[in-house]
Formats: C-alpha cells, structure tokens, sequence
C-alpha cells in the first residue's frame, strides 16, 4: 500500500478541497509533513481527514469534529488509523451532546434501543474500508493503463 500521499490524492480520495487541506493545516486539524512547499500526507493523516469529511457531509460543524478527533485519539491512545483497521468494527454515536464509541453492532443497537431521542451513527471502519477501495481502484486503473498498448500499435 501507498505510504504517503499528496495534496491531490487527498483530494481525489476524500472529496475535501484543496483550500480545505490548506486551512485545516494552518489550525492544526490534520498537520502534514512537509517536502518544500508541497505537503505530504501519511495514512494516519489520510484516514484523519476521510473521518472529517465523513462528519461534515453528515452536518458536524467544526469545531464539534475537533471535539471529535480530540474524544477519538483520547479513546484510543494511539492514532485513528492505527486502530481502526478494515476489519474491525467501531462506530460513532452522538445524540448531539454526548460521544460514544462502540466495537460491535450488538453495541450500537443495544445503546440505540436505550437511547431518549435520536442519535447519528458514523461507522468509522467503513470510511477505512472506503478509502482502501478507492486506493486500489486507483493501483489498478494504473497498472492497466499501462498494460495496454498505445493506439495503432500491435502487440507482437
């Protein structure tokens, strides 16, 4: 798998604007390393801003995902990528004023069947799972495309 990625991998892999990467670097949110002026973006920090933008199609503003991201590093005492691989199973859940983060759907169901109004459900593994998908499709549009040949040449 592709150990760094850059601006417009980001972009191309998560639908988040270039001014968006720019603005979230200059506050800190998702902090790339740097090679001159470009930035370059490891998989912890690909997986970080698939999240964000996971939450903010969903209407979370902000400053409510910084509360997020901060819960989720807390929770888990390593990076976001680090634990929440394809296969496992973690979701997020708020009622709009409270986090919970559950490891099973057996959970999820058991905490929605006790819950007093609605809450949202954000399966944090199926946005690692999402962005696995897409980075193959991508591997894979590149190696045929460069197994086929060029127009008007013969294979011999």
């Amino acid at each position: 798998m592709q150990r760094t990625f850059t601006s417009n991998d980001l972009i191309a892999l998560t639908g988040i604007t270039a001014r968006q990467l720019q603005w979230w670097d200059e506050r800190g949110i998702v902090v790339p390393a740097r090679e001159g002026h470009r930035r370059i973006y490891a998989w912890d920090e690909l997986v970080t801003v698939a999240v964000i933008c996971q939450l903010r199609r969903r209407g979370f503003p902000l400053q409510r995902v910084r509360e997020v991201i901060r819960f989720l590093q807390q929770e888990f005492g390593t990076s976001l990528a680090a634990t929440v691989r394809a296969a496992s199973e973690y979701h997020l859940l708020t009622d709009g004023t409270h986090l919970y983060l559950r490891t099973s759907a057996r959970q999820v169901v058991d905490l929605l069947k006790n819950a007093r109004q609605p809450m949202l459900d954000v399966c944090l593994s199926d946005e690692v799972r999402r962005v696995h998908a897409e980075l193959r499709a991508r591997k894979k549009n590149v190696v045929s495309v460069r197994t086929q040949p060029a127009r008007g040449m013969r294979r011999a």
